[in-house]
């Protein structure tokens, strides 16, 4: 079993069981391409098995290696961009504590990231960070050259080697890069650094459960047994769940189809607990960059709830009805905190005296996705019972498979990305990059 829930009597009010119902054979026929990988882009379908494929020598290494540079790093750095970064980011930042230096224990590291941006000061002012720590870096990138960890990797590669001079900076240095090409690869054999593998048919918003995040999140000492764990039940249940409505990728890819052909062409990922921020961001990378192609798709945003109903809140009660809404609702909290009572109650709220703020934060979402359904807004919620490594891994799991089957019912391919390589062939040209100068020549032009 898994226990993540899917709840749609948010819908109810405009989607009718019928309509879903509609959706049954597409559902399961792009469901069934998925499987037997015969779909558009089936050549990066290498995700679909890979919680059954993942051995335990590779976990086993992974978790060994990610320790060793644990054990000897205040820092691990790791370096990527897209899905590069974001799957292991949106785990950590889920298992840690909120205000713990890495996971809260003085024998590991504290994981910071970089290469997701091209901001000077940023970039500035982490080097500064790293000068009296000792830190290792996970460099992320299948062919090696994208421009953001490129140049971020070229720049801790040299604070690696000044600090520790190059022999001791090489064993700081772990790789995840192409089996066998790419400037990364090249590199990284050159210069003897550790190697893990990208799969080729794994792409890059797919790779959580490769190398790409299992070794940031076993370095930040969590335990990717149990995030695969996660991804193996959920691939198990979705396979073996025979009846449509009982299975939620199903449910989710087709109430999305019929909310979007009804006009609610964004779709808002809604949390309530702030831990939660990074797997919204992995989450809007996954359907935005599937889906968003041929003029089609949902627009995917987040919200951190009870915080945006003070500011995005107005506009999602009243604004333009092109809204719905995905909640990612959590049964538990891991700590209770009980509101005290005032002598005074200068605040109104001894009415809350004994009670648990997580009582409050529950009743907030209760109350918001009622105003929301009133104010017509679809509301799907997605539940589970507590944030841990297994629910995590569920999750990554669920909302792939989805992704995929929803973008199939756009009839578009899920797995490529054409439209990235637009920003990078002009500022590939701006940087005055070789090969781009009549490109540079024509934008030169356009340019005040």
């Amino acid at each position: 079993m898994i226990d993540l829930k899917l709840s749609i009597d948010g819908v109810t009010n405009f989607v009718t069981r019928e309509e879903i119902k509609i959706f049954e054979n597409e559902a399961k026929h792009h469901f069934q391409n998925i499987q037997d990988k015969t779909g558009a882009g089936n050549e990066f379908l290498g995700w679909v098995d890979l919680p059954e494929q993942l051995d335990d020598d590779l976990i086993n290494k992974i978790k060994e290696d990610a320790g060793k540079i644990a054990g000897e790093s205040d820092v691990v750095v790791v370096a990527g961009i897209g899905g590069s970064y974001l799957g292991a980011k949106a785990a950590i930042e889920a298992l840690q504590g909120y205000f713990e230096c890495g996971n809260g224990d003085s024998k590991k590291p504290q994981i910071v990231y970089a290469g997701h941006n091209l901001a000077e000061d940023y970039h500035y002012e982490l080097l500064n960070y790293l000068d009296d720590k000792d830190y290792s870096v996970v460099v992320i990138s299948k062919s090696g050259t994208t421009t953001e960890t490129a140049i971020a990797f070229r720049l801790l590669k040299a604070h690696l080697e000044k600090k520790y001079g190059k022999p001791g900076a090489k064993s700081r240095i772990v790789a995840i890069t192409d089996a066998q090409k790419g400037a990364l690869r090249e590199l990284a054999d050159k210069e003897g650094y550790s190697a893990y593998t990208i799969p080729d048919d794994v792409g890059g918003r797919y790779s959580v459960l490769t190398p790409v995040g299992l070794f940031p999140i076993a370095a930040a000492g969590y335990d990717i047994n149990k995030l695969v764990e996660g991804a193996r039940n959920m691939r198990r249940f979705l396979l073996k769940t025979d009846s449509f409505f009982d299975n939620p990728a199903f449910i989710y890819s087709s109430i999305r189809n019929i909310l979007y052909n009804k006009g609610k062409v964004v779709e808002i990922m809604a949390q309530y607990q702030p831990n939660l921020f990074y797997l919204a961001e992995w989450w809007k990378q996954l359907f935005g960059e599937s889906e968003g192609k041929e003029n089609k798709g949902i627009f995917p945003v987040s919200v951190g709830f009870t915080t945006d109903l003070h500011s995005l809140g107005q506009y999602i009660q009243q604004g333009k009805r092109i809204i719905f809404e995905t909640v990612l609702s959590v049964d538990k909290s891991k700590k209770k905190l009980n509101i005290p009572r005032d002598p005074e109650n200068f605040d109104g709220l001894n009415f809350l005296g004994g009670k648990n703020v997580g009582f409050v934060n529950s009743m907030a979402e209760k109350g918001t996705t009622l105003a929301h359904i009133e104010g017509e807004v679809p509301v799907v919620k997605l539940s589970v019972p507590l944030i841990n490594e297994k629910s995590i891994g569920e999750l990554f799991y669920f909302f792939q498979l989805s992704c995929a089957i929803s973008g199939y019912m756009l009839d578009v391919n899920p797995f490529d990305q054409p439209g990235v390589e637009a920003y990078k062939s002009n500022m590939f040209a701006l940087i005055g990059k070789p090969g781009h100068e009549a490109r540079m020549k024509e934008l030169k032009k356009r340019i005040k």
